[in-house]
């Protein structure tokens, strides 16, 4: 957006924020208590000049220069403007005038300023799209929009822009044998996001910002408690762990895995208040960063749904994760709870899930997130506060009311924020089924390492074993991926036939957040053409929920 350097892209980018038909001055004259308008005004005045000169003006520029730098030196902090949209327009052009629109962003972050305000990420997006750095923007896009920024239609409309802009820019370069220095162009960086000298390179990165966040203990020293922390599960049955002055009474074994092994505890001896840890060898504290990174980029009414991670002490030997206990179990746990009575899950609700999950992926990926292990051993059963609605399906924002997942184990999380632009990953996940056919195939992957999870997540709900892929040679010659098991037919063949082509056959690179809403918005269309749909639901959450509980 640089209005000062006329970067390419940077008067569109000026002109959405900024040049809009309403003047930056109200034409009613503001009370003597607003000191901010003369500065207001003579901005106001150097940018006529701007527009109305054709030999672009260095007098009126510089002016406009100081006028902006001196009015967010003086009113930038000040509570009084705090909301004022007049403001943010004057931190825009200020981010202009200084040339560094990523510091300045930085700035309103930390200092929590605007952050409701869809301006913000609509002109920062522009910016950096004028740089070629897409992905960036799109991220900005999907934070906003996770934010619910105001006016949130606006936002999302912009984006959807932004991302017409982008598919034509794409197919252009594709077209170009030799695309010019301002088309996108790839930058291929490939790397193992889970190898040992990056994840030592990463935690080296976040070092500092561990030390910041709220609930971080570290000691140099090895756990020094009367039990070992890696005792045996028996061994450690009933015993107290004391963390940061708080006791923990372990009360069970919850599960295992390579590294971790989870424990249900009960804080100070009350049992009304449980939490799990998870204690693991050798120390780990990634996981942790990756909850607090949530914690920043997901908006409140939707942070339920990707769990909570309290506090994290780690020692020389061993971590303990501090997270919030569930009662209900997996989604793995409602399969098999179905299977061990010889049946599959009813396809409403694996509607249901598939919308879940659907809607976490729309929301991680669009703030540059993947999760790294996306299957139903690690998505928590929830169950809504009330009955759901035919609106419940209607509505494009997800209610804390009616969460019906909560995606767990972040120890295999990948923040993209942390890898330059265009990045793409070599490595399998290793996880048993879950390899996406891109690590099976050696090939370079980004967000298919969730996506695929998905898609043997919903296999599994409809058939009960996990998913088999068979590579399919189309008519033209071209080829596609797509399950080997055939759907029933009398299950919506169309709504799944069309989740499984599309996710299983998505490009490896540039975002999925467009494609992920479309099928949700599918499968929330569906349920909400039909009352007696949604009443099955109900009454099949209400059944599961009793038979989860009492098992």
């Amino acid at each position: 957006m640089v209005m000062i350097e006329r970067t390419p892209g940077a008067v569109s980018a000026l002109s959405s924020p900024l040049g809009r038909s309403t003047p930056m001055v109200p034409r009613e004259a503001s009370p003597p208590s607003d000191p901010i308008l003369p500065y207001l005004r003579s901005i106001s005045k150097a940018m006529g000049e701007l527009r109305t000169d054709p030999e672009f003006c260095q007098a009126a520029l510089e002016r406009l220069k100081i006028y902006v730098t001196e009015c967010i030196d003086k009113f930038g902090d000040d509570y009084q403007y705090s909301t004022d949209p007049r403001l943010l327009k004057i931190w825009i052009l200020y981010a202009d005038a200084v040339c560094d629109f990523d510091k300045v962003y930085e700035q309103l972050e930390e200092k929590r300023l605007f952050l409701e305000h869809a301006l913000l990420y609509e002109a920062y997006a522009l910016f950096l799209l004028s740089k070629g750095r897409v992905l960036e923007a799109d991220k900005v896009y999907g934070i906003g929009i996770s934010r619910q920024a105001e006016p949130l239609d606006h936002l999302k409309m912009m984006h959807v822009e932004f991302l017409k802009q982008l598919e034509s820019i794409i197919e252009e370069s594709n077209d170009d044998a030799q695309p010019k220095p301002s088309k996108i162009q790839k930058k291929l960086n490939v790397v193992d996001p889970w190898s040992e000298s990056t994840m030592d390179s990463l935690m080296m990165k976040i070092n500092g910002a561990l030390k910041k966040f709220t609930g971080y203990h570290k000691s140099n020293k090895v756990y020094s408690g009367k039990v070992p922390l890696t005792s045996s599960q028996n061994a450690l049955k009933d015993k107290v762990i004391v963390l940061g002055g708080r006791k923990y009474q372990i009360k069970g074994f919850s599960g295992t895995g390579a590294f971790a092994k989870l424990y249900k505890a009960s804080v100070e001896g009350n049992p009304e208040q449980t939490v799990v840890l998870k204690i693991q060898k050798p120390a780990f504290p990634w996981e942790f960063y990756m909850y607090r990174q949530l914690d920043v980029l997901i908006s409140d009414i939707q942070r339920p749904s990707y769990g909570f991670a309290h506090e994290v002490h780690v020692f020389a030997d061993v971590s303990v994760l501090v997270c919030d206990y569930l009662q209900y179990g997996t989604l793995l746990d409602a399969i098999n709870s179905n299977l061990v009575v010889g049946h599959q899950m009813d396809e409403v609700l694996c509607i249901y899930y598939t919308i879940e999950m659907l809607h976490m992926l729309e929301t991680l990926h669009g703030v540059g997130i993947l999760h790294g292990d996306f299957k139903p051993d690690n998505m928590l059963v929830c169950y809504p506060s009330e009955e759901l609605t035919d609106d419940t399906f209607r509505s494009e924002t997800r209610s804390g009311q009616n969460q019906g997942l909560c995606l767990i184990d972040w120890g295999r999380g990948i923040d993209l924020n942390l890898f330059p632009v265009s990045t793409e990953f070599l490595g399998d996940c290793r996880t048993s089924g879950f390899s996406c056919i891109e690590m099976q195939e050696q090939r370079t992957w980004t967000y298919q390492v969730d996506t695929f999870g998905l898609c043997v997540s919903a296999h599994m709900m409809l058939h009960g074993v996990g998913m088999s892929v068979e590579k399919v040679t189309k008519a033209d010659g071209s080829y596609m991926y797509q399950p080997k098991s055939p759907l029933k037919r009398y299950w919506n063949v169309e709504l799944w036939k069309k989740l499984f082509t599309t996710l299983l056959n998505l490009p490896s690179n540039g975002s999925d957040v467009a494609v992920l809403r479309s099928l949700r918005r599918s499968f929330q269309d569906y349920m909400s053409s039909s009352w007696q749909l949604v009443a099955k639901l109900n009454q099949l959450l209400a059944k599961q929920k009793a038979s989860l509980c009492s098992s």
